[in-house]
């Protein structure tokens, strides 16, 4: 980069120098400044005035071409129009509709429909960085609604953005984006009117709680939401609901829901205008998106013609891709001899690193035995040898140090708060963990085992991993079975029976819901139906101040830390690759809940260094 900034200012100067020196040159070419008759001081203030007129002109190539990245200060290449910016896709949601096919629909219209809300894109990334999931509302910014405000503790009001437009596309033929859309939405989501009675079922853990009497529009601008009781994360929820895309009214009037891609319409910045399953998906721009990037305000956005989406479920296809420039970027990456071998290939793609969660957490079900009693789950973290691990699988980059079930700021108990009796089984023990064992009276067997287990594995993780972890609990005479659940609905359908001894699971969570553990939640992997926590549980919605909900959910973090219902097994990186022609990204996951990839719409191509590396 610096080569091609040091060639730019050089180029400038030369360019300055050629500028000047014309000016003095005769009708028959030859230099006036020869021929000038006069002191060495009339020499020297033209040198003088061609150098600094050479370096101006230096300047205003270099301002041309560079700008600084408010957020960072970084220099990168000025922002540009046009180009595809291409991504490799793992799978594809059943449809895209999130109150029909569930949540995941979001990876289909994550840039078609807007929300009202968004994570702050122009935020300092030392104050927030966008690498982790869930913004809070400190951390929001209006999208479709600009303002929003809780007037009293039952009253929530949206101020919607005015001169925002339907894509010019048949039902909705560009007409503005007024307040009857929020309301039919909510009403969807929530059963409260427009023909629909009953909540979806797809709401997440955010707005699903929150008891909301009505929504109705004040006037063509202004949405008022009135709440049947308090809830602390009301606000929030309404806000930023993963399932709160605006869908078109029309649309869903018109064929019952928006499951059908080819009659999707959105005020996003982008429209869905192909899809070939099992192989592609192409998202083209809408030229006449209100947008503009907070970065840069005096831009609108989209910068790219294009985004397209490549099936690539096998990730050896992946990595072929972008050694090879077929992909820009795409799905993170978990395994660190593939990151290893495509930065030895490729050392130009630029590499980004997200601590995310923890998929390498264990659930006991404490419901079957004999994971029911408390020695035994000590035992069984306790088993772990943690740092060998990071250092003999993750080469020394996954984060260690054991957490709750969430690391939000203000809402959990770190490390050294945690009492020493605690903190000490996380150290690797296997002695205190074979004693504790024989205490609660599993002795080892003829075989050297104590007892047998499964441990239903999520496809998706890293089965590796697991088998280390297998490893050592071996070591101390628990023999665990590694059986791989082959479907996310396999997955869901065993949660919600409960039908499994152990399971993968996931920690560390930047979740605002803190319900990883209460019982009517089918993703609590422990299952311990705990009357303490399920009441602390409905307590923190009626908390009257953010001080006292914090206080709450840190409470409740420590309580299930204290009763070892998760195997710590680390934060494991995952690591983005993408091309050095694509500009504008930091290692940002998403932009606010379920917008995976909107980001895309505020990156653009560096033509120029894209032609310069042959592709």
């Amino acid at each position: 980069m610096f080569r091609g900034i040091l060639d730019n200012v050089l180029s400038g100067m030369k360019a300055g120098f050629k500028a000047i020196l014309n000016l003095f040159k005769h009708p028959n070419g030859e230099s006036r400044m020869f021929n000038l008759k006069g002191s060495s001081k009339l020499s020297a203030t033209l040198l003088a005035l061609i150098l600094g007129a050479s370096v101006f002109m230096a300047g205003q190539v270099w301002a041309a071409k560079y700008v600084t990245d408010p957020t960072t200060g970084k220099v990168v290449t000025a922002p540009e129009y046009g180009g595809t910016l291409t991504f490799a896709k793992k799978s594809w949601p059943p449809n895209t509709d999130s109150l029909a096919g569930g949540r995941w629909a979001s990876q289909w219209v994550f840039a078609v429909l807007d929300k009202p809300a968004l994570a702050d894109w122009g935020m300092d990334r030392d104050e927030y960085p966008l690498n982790l999931p869930w913004p809070t509302l400190p951390y929001l910014r209006g999208s479709l609604v600009e303002q929003w405000v809780q007037t009293d503790a039952l009253t929530i009001i949206f101020h919607v953005r005015k001169g925002v437009h339907w894509h010019d596309k048949e039902p909705m033929n560009g007409r503005e984006f007024i307040a009857d859309d929020i309301v039919f939405n909510y009403h969807r989501m929530l059963g409260l009117g427009s023909g629909f009675t009953e909540p979806s079922p797809q709401l997440t853990a955010q707005l699903a709680p929150i008891k909301v009497e009505s929504v109705t529009a004040r006037d063509k601008y202004t949405v008022v939401f009135k709440l049947k009781e308090p809830h602390i994360g009301a606000l929030q929820g309404i806000v930023e609901d993963e399932t709160a895309y605006m869908y078109p009214p029309e649309v869903i009037k018109q064929h019952g829901d928006a499951t059908d891609w080819k009659t999707l319409v959105g005020t996003g910045p982008f429209e869905l205008t192909d899809w070939v399953e099992g192989s592609s998906a192409t998202w083209t721009k809408n030229p006449n998106y209100w947008g503009y990037d907070e970065k840069y305000p005096e831009n609108r956005l989209p910068y790219v013609d294009e985004i397209r989406a490549l099936h690539m479920p096998e990730t050896a296809t992946y990595l072929s891709a972008i050694r090879t420039g077929k992909v820009d970027t795409g799905y993170r990456l978990s395994s660190i001899d593939q990151v290893d071998s495509l930065q030895r290939t490729n050392p130009e793609i630029q590499m980004f690193t997200l601590y995310i969660r923890s998929n390498d957490t264990w659930g006991m079900n404490v419901q079957e035995e004999p994971f029911g009693d408390i020695r035994v789950r000590k035992a069984m973290q306790m088993a772990l040898d943690l740092e060998t691990a990071n250092t003999a699988f993750f080469k020394g980059l996954a984060e260690m140090t054991p957490y709750g079930q969430n690391r939000m700021p203000g809402l959990h108990v770190p490390f050294e708060e945690w009492p020493e009796e605690v903190k000490k089984v996380f150290t690797y023990d296997p002695e205190g963990a074979e004693a504790l064992l024989d205490e609660a009276g599993y002795p080892r067997g003829s075989d050297g085992i104590r007892f047998k287990t499964v441990l239903s594995h999520h496809f998706s993780r890293n089965l590796g991993y697991a088998e280390l972890a297998a490893e050592f609990w071996r070591a101390i005479g628990v023999d665990v079975e590694i059986k791989i659940t082959a479907t996310g609905a396999e997955t869901v359908a065993a949660r919600k029976n409960r039908d499994y001894k152990m399971a993968s699971s996931e920690g560390a969570l930047l979740s605002p819901a803190q319900n990883r553990f209460w019982s009517g939640n089918i993703h609590n992997t422990a299952n311990p139906q705990d009357p303490w926590y399920d009441s602390a549980y409905e307590a923190i919605s009626k908390a009257k101040s953010r001080a006292e909900f914090q206080a709450m959910v840190r409470e409740m973090d420590m309580y299930g830390i204290k009763q070892f219902w998760h195997i710590w097994g680390g934060m494991a990186p995952q690591i983005v690759p993408i091309q050095p022609w694509v500009i504008g990204y930091n290692g940002e996951l998403d932009l606010g809940s379920g917008q995976y990839w909107l980001q895309y719409s505020r990156m653009w191509i560096d033509s120029a260094l894209k032609k310069e590396r042959g592709y």
